[in-house]
């Protein structure tokens, strides 16, 4: 038996004994407490809770769970789980589509869920319970991509706001979101939904059929199948009249772009110098500056600008990206979920489950930009003014810095598919019931470039013998040869593997004061694997604007997991019930660690439950940030200490975007955690029912990067990750994980339910979900000061202080109607971009909070058709100002707004019984 294995076998046996042991205790309590009477729950159902893998009569236990029906899914009017989980208030800066926008962009199409905003990595996401293969693409953040999950099939969502879960995997520091489908269906339904937006762009088209057939108790057996097919069609920044109001010109200047059509004139020093001696001018004015352009000050509008203040400065344009690109992405997905099950004999049972989905989603951003070059004979205006008599590197040659608009808007296409079967089989043995079954899940990535992207060497060729015209419209030579080195390749193929076997066993073991004392041990084994494909092309390093990764290789990663975990039940007092678990998990290569955790619920009366909880927590490092491919990428403008120094601090001098190099690290060790929650339950008669839960997260020996703004902003500690070369200027920046320091989360989540209350007028209910973060914080290294995100944006995001979801519902016979809000709190901007032409930084700003409001309404036509209108943002609320300079859209935040405005939407339900 190998190291590994023997590891194993001794967690399993220390965890049955710990069960076992703690067990016997309870078990030899005073009789007394034993003959108390105890609650007779024998006719009543007992159901699995998120958290638990014991049944029980009582749905809320010791660990906070919040709950999404079907129902109340259908009110939102959402049609992805992406969707819906922007309106989870604990779910904060996770990826989206928004935020995808980009070029060349870090896992382009990944639709993640983050709980308490400290990171998708540290959220677990299953699909009944069980786990998915995570998005393949190589990148900072490993988890499911939420296009995966079937939402159609959906019958509830179940979310488990207490971390590091010893049932499911004590990776999930931040929580547990497990997606539950349909699993008895009958007959056949069709959906159809149509969405549009009030100004044009983003409309959705949507249709589902559900098929079922077989009573599993009358017929032995049930079999179904859910199928979606979902369209979206893009935005462009033309269609919103909000882009206009951000002024994003006059404000963010210094963050568009300083590649023009037509193009401006990067002058050596040299060069400038010496035409300023010649006295050459522009629009009747001397020269200033080393970049300028000939056709100032009319620049080609409205993409192209004269903005003074701008990147481009007084000599030259600026390009304004935020005209000319796409806010929300045209996107195409389907899923098919089905499963059959089928009675065995007894209390046996056979399931099978397959999970088919892809997701095509098309990135489109500004055109295409190239530093070419030139001599400058080419260049009337400059022909004899003696360049070529310089002591440059190249004597008379110019550096151009062109969009090329000709080559037309870059466009990738990001294809994720998933393919899931489980296969299974439940029942009872000797008084104890069982579940075990084989997971096979993947995912699938292909990043295609489509358009705009141009072979490298070739353009330069055309630019330099003048094939194409960087300063006009190209000669039909020019426009036939960008034809011609046209990009139409899947630059990158990333494919994730998870296969599992897993084991559960629960039972009743005795009677106890407040019911039965029940234990459940159970077992999983699983196998990641990992590939990484970059085509040849790629790798030739010959696509202008996609650089290939250094080092040129395909990588391929596995390893084996294996975990064991207990629970024991123990109603010891008819108030008071205990729940105790431990797991232990072991990552090839990494190590293993045991994971206890204990819950407490005491009912002083049935109106009320007292509750709380502690535990710890461990997440290895994932093979992404053990192997991932180095990349490519640069800081936003950022100055440099070092530089600054010698030039007065003037930051128009010594700031700039710096080269990063962003690197994995084979020798991460695990994150460890520790974690406790309580809370409160309170029922006020048959209506009304509240919670309040304090949660409390520290994370140690935390897996990330120090922020490049963080590494300039203390040379004296990190200087030696800033590379230099032989004149003093960085070269580029090294951004490698580490285990680094300590993470602190610490807040509340409020609740409230009211339902079912009577009036004359028809029946009312309500729900509000809110969380309220009392501390959000990272300390980037041991010794160093924890830097607080909450309520501030820092390096690449923020935590905001308070979020909620809100619904008041109404119903009276066939007719119901639903209002509802979501609600992020303002924060302080990030406020560190600095204008690199005069030095200056940005005007600092406070971000105001978000408020969005939805409305619907449903008529019940008879038993078989419900009709359904809707109106998303129903004060068409434009994303606030932002000036954050991390994301690729600029003038607000796109991780968690919505720039598409007031929508409508209809849907139309018929049920064949």
């Amino acid at each position: 038996m190998n190291t590994n294995l023997k590891a194993g076998a001794r967690a399993v046996r220390g965890v049955l004994l710990a069960c076992a042991g703690t067990t016997i205790a309870l078990a030899s309590l005073p009789l007394a407490a034993q003959t108390l009477p105890a609650v007779s729950a024998a006719e009543l159902p007992r159901v699995e809770v998120t958290g638990s893998a014991i049944r029980r009569v009582q749905s809320e236990t010791a660990l906070p769970v919040q709950t999404i029906s079907r129902a109340e899914i259908e009110k939102t009017g959402v049609t992805t789980a992406a969707e819906l989980m922007d309106r989870v208030s604990a779910n904060s800066n996770g990826l989206t589509d928004g935020a995808s926008i980009n070029v060349g962009g870090d896992q382009r199409g990944f639709n993640s869920a983050n709980l308490r905003g400290i990171g998708t990595s540290s959220t677990l996401v299953l699909l009944n319970g069980r786990r998915m293969a995570n998005f393949a693409s190589p990148g900072d953040d490993s988890g499911v991509d939420l296009n995966n999950i079937p939402a159609a099939a959906l019958e509830r969502v179940e979310v488990l706001l207490d971390g590091a879960s010893a049932l499911y995997g004590t990776d999930a520091i931040g929580g547990v979101i497990n997606f539950i489908t349909r699993k008895d269906f009958q007959g056949l339904e069709a959906n159809v939904y149509v969405g549009t937006t009030d100004e044009g762009g983003a409309g959705k088209r949507t249709a589902s059929l559900s098929a079922g057939k077989g009573v599993l108790e009358r017929d032995g057996y049930n079999i179904f199948a859910v199928a979606d097919f979902q369209r979206t069609n893009p935005l462009n920044t033309s269609q919103r009249s909000f882009i206009p109001g951000l002024q994003v010109e006059q404000r963010l200047g210094h963050l568009l772009s300083s590649y023009t059509s037509p193009a401006n004139i990067r002058l050596t020093s040299a060069q400038r110098d010496h035409l300023q001696e010649i006295g050459f001018t522009l629009n009747g004015k001397p020269i200033t500056n080393r970049l300028i352009n000939l056709s100032v000050p009319g620049c080609a509008p409205p993409a192209n600008v004269y903005l003074p203040d701008g990147t481009g400065g007084v000599d030259a344009c600026t390009y304004n990206y935020m005209g000319d690109t796409e806010l929300y992405p045209k996107s195409e997905k389907a899923s098919l979920l089905s499963r059959a099950v089928i009675k065995l004999g007894g209390s046996h049972q056979a399931y099978a489950e397959v999970a088919l989905s892809r997701a095509k989603t098309d990135y489109t951003g500004s055109s295409a930009r190239v530093a070419g070059y030139v001599d400058y004979s080419r260049v009337p205006q400059l022909a004899g003014t003696g360049l070529d008599q310089l002591d440059d590197d190249i004597p008379g040659e110019l550096e151009l810095r062109m969009r090329l608009n000709e080559a037309g808007q870059r466009t990738s296409t990001l294809t994720s598919e998933g393919v899931r079967v489980v296969v299974g089989v439940t029942g009872t043995v000797g008084g104890w019931d069982y579940d075990t079954a084989y997971n096979h899940s993947v995912n699938t990535v292909k990043d295609r470039d489509t358009h705009g992207y141009l072979l490298y060497n070739e353009l330069l060729e055309g630019i330099a013998d003048g094939r194409i015209n960087p300063f006009g419209p190209s000669s039909p030579e020019g426009r036939a040869l960008i034809d011609s080195i046209q990009v139409d390749d899947v630059v990158r193929r990333a494919r994730g593997t998870l296969d599992a076997v897993d084991v559960k066993l629960s039972r009743a073991l005795m009677p106890m004061a407040g019911g039965d004392l029940a234990v459940a041990i159970g077992g999983e084994a699983r196998r990641e694997k990992n590939r990484f494909t970059p085509s040849a092309l790629l790798l030739s390093d010959n696509i202008n604007n996609d650089a290939a990764p250094e080092g040129g290789r395909a990588t391929s990663d596995s390893r084996d997991v294996a975990a064991v975990y207990g629970e024991v039940l123990v109603p010891f007092a008819k108030q008071w019930e205990a729940q105790l678990s431990a797991r232990y998990d072991h990552y090839e290569n990494v190590g293993g660690a045991t994971s206890p955790k204990i819950g407490l619920t005491y009912r002083p009366s049935d109106a009320l439950l007292l509750r709380g909880s502690a535990g710890r927590g461990f997440r290895a490092p994932s093979m992404t940030e053990l192997y991932r491919p180095t990349v490519y990428s640069s800081t936003a403008t950022l100055p440099d200490p070092v530089y600054c120094a010698t030039v007065e601090n003037n930051y128009s001098d010594c700031a700039d975007n710096w080269d990063t190099r962003r690197y994995s690290n084979d020798a991460l060790k695990p994150e460890r955690s520790r974690q406790f929650s309580l809370g409160a339950v309170f029922a006020a008669g048959k209506h009304v029912s509240a919670s309040l839960d304090y949660w409390n997260i520290k994370r140690t020996n935390l897996i990330s990067e120090i922020g490049d703004d963080i590494i300039l902003g203390n040379l004296a500690k990190y200087g030696d990750l800033v590379y230099r070369d032989e004149d003093g200027l960085i070269d580029y920046i090294e951004l490698r994980k580490d285990n680094r320091g300590a993470q602190l989360a610490r807040g509340l989540d409020l609740a409230l339910t009211v339902r079912g209350v009577d009036t004359a007028i028809g029946r009312f209910g309500g729900r509000l979900n809110g969380t309220y973060v009392l501390t959000s914080k990272i300390q980037n290294a041991p010794g160093d000061a924890f830097v607080s995100n909450l309520n501030r944006f820092v390096t690449d995001g923020v935590v905001q202080r308070w979020r909620h979801t809100v619904s008041v519902d109404w119903d009276r016979g066939p007719l119901s109607a639903s209002l509802q809000n979501t609600f992020s709190s303002g924060y302080e901007d990030q406020n560190t971009a600095i204008n690199i032409d005069n030095g200056s930084v940005v005007a600092a700003n406070r971000v105001k909070h978000y408020s969005l409001w939805d409305l619907s309404g449903a008529y019940a036509v008879n038993t078989n058709l419900k009709l359904r209108v809707g109106i998303q943002n129903l004060f068409d609320t434009s994303p606030p100002y932002s000036n954050q300079a991390y994301f690729f859209l600029s003038g607000y935040d796109p991780s968690y707004t919505d720039p598409r405005g007031r929508r409508f939407y209809a849907s139309a339900n018929y049920s064949f019984k």
